[in-house]
């Protein structure tokens, strides 16, 4: 049995380990010994460094594709690559400020800004953008209106924080008189406040559902009808991929097969946004790295590195990068944690 343990590489086994995987996500081929030899300046021979190679295997951090081939890092070895081993390349405060320039453009004269967003960041990172739009419950509602159109019917117009106007017609029990419905409106302002969309649903529910709470007739008829225009409106944001073919001329994608299995990956959109869900539970400013089978896409070829982007002080949505699991996660972390940054500025500054 090797002598390495999971959670214990000596400084040799780790030093080794390090330019195997830089040497991977440098060429997407299988690593030999005399390869890092002569490439890493290990003052080790390659047979020196195959033994060593050999234990690293047989831990569970490399594999061998074929006998004769050299050997390729495993989701471990990558997971401690970036966990351990590897040295992030901060971004620049020069391509900060770029950053920031391009995306205040962009939230602020672009017809679609989350697809805008998508190209530049696949653009700045050679590989496929992932973003993924505000859940309609983060959205900041400014004004709830009411407007009679039948006897029982009111046609309700809710206006966001971010200028957009959804209408949506409710069917009520009893007609509501224009005197009515203007007071309403007072109490319902009272109520929204610049809150979100699912702080307003849930104090409706929590208003109409607690007895302690002696509503008079128009207070609880006002809650009733807010509760009614906000029914079902809280959605999922949409998920927008940008640059799936910067993925096409990569060696990993000259197998049919494989290149079938990353296409219909990006085609299920629910998955991949169930996979952004756990980056929004990890907390705004975190940056979240999934590698190869924890990403669980195309047969544990892929990886996504993603971070929240915020709106209102709150997290909305996130944006990432996904890749081969060879991506250069040292380039791509950074760039992913500072257009998060710059996006949520850019939010933050839009016309409220």
């Amino acid at each position: 049995m090797s002598d390495l343990s999971k959670h214990d590489l000596s400084v040799r086994a780790r030093k080794i380990l390090l330019a195997a995987v830089t040497e991977f996500i440098s060429t997407g081929m299988p690593v030999g010994s005399r390869t890092l030899a002569r490439r890493y300046g290990l003052d080790l021979s390659a047979a020196s460094i195959r033994n060593v190679l050999a234990d690293l295997e047989e831990a569970g951090y490399l594999q061998q594709p074929h006998t004769s081939a050299g050997r390729v890092p495993t989701d471990s070895a990558l997971r401690m690559f970036i966990d351990t081993l590897l040295e992030v390349r901060a971004v620049q405060p020069q391509q900060q400020a770029e950053l920031g320039a391009r995306f205040q453009e962009i939230y602020s004269h672009a017809s679609d800004p989350l697809r805008e967003t998508g190209r530049y960041l696949s653009e700045l990172s050679g590989a496929a953008a992932v973003i993924a739009a505000p859940s309609t419950a983060v959205r900041a509602l400014s004004t709830l209106r009411f407007i009679a159109t039948r006897p029982n019917q009111l046609l309700a117009v809710l206006v966001f924080a971010d200028g957009t106007v959804e209408n949506r017609f409710i069917v009520i029990d009893a007609p509501v008189s224009e005197e009515e419905l203007s007071r309403m409106h007072n109490l319902l302002a009272d109520v929204i406040g610049g809150r979100t969309l699912g702080e307003v649903r849930d104090i409706f529910a929590r208003r109409l559902a607690d007895e302690r709470h002696e509503l008079d007739t128009l207070r609880r008829r006002a809650f009733e009808l807010g509760q009614l225009a906000t029914a079902d409106m809280v959605r999922r944001g949409e998920v927008v991929i940008e640059g799936q073919n910067r993925l096409l001329d990569l060696p990993e994608y000259a197998d049919v097969e494989r290149l079938k299995m990353l296409m219909k990956a990006l085609e299920e959109r629910e998955e991949i946004l169930d996979l952004l869900d756990r980056t929004l539970a990890a907390g705004s400013g975190a940056i979240a790295v999934f590698v190869g089978s924890e990403a669980g896409m195309a047969g544990g070829q892929l990886s996504v590195v993603a971070a929240p982007y915020t709106e209102n002080g709150r997290i909305a949505g996130t944006v990432g990068v996904i890749g081969p699991t060879r991506m250069d996660y040292a380039r791509v972390m950074p760039l992913v944690d500072a257009t998060a940054a710059a996006v949520s500025e850019a939010r933050a500054r839009l016309p409220r």
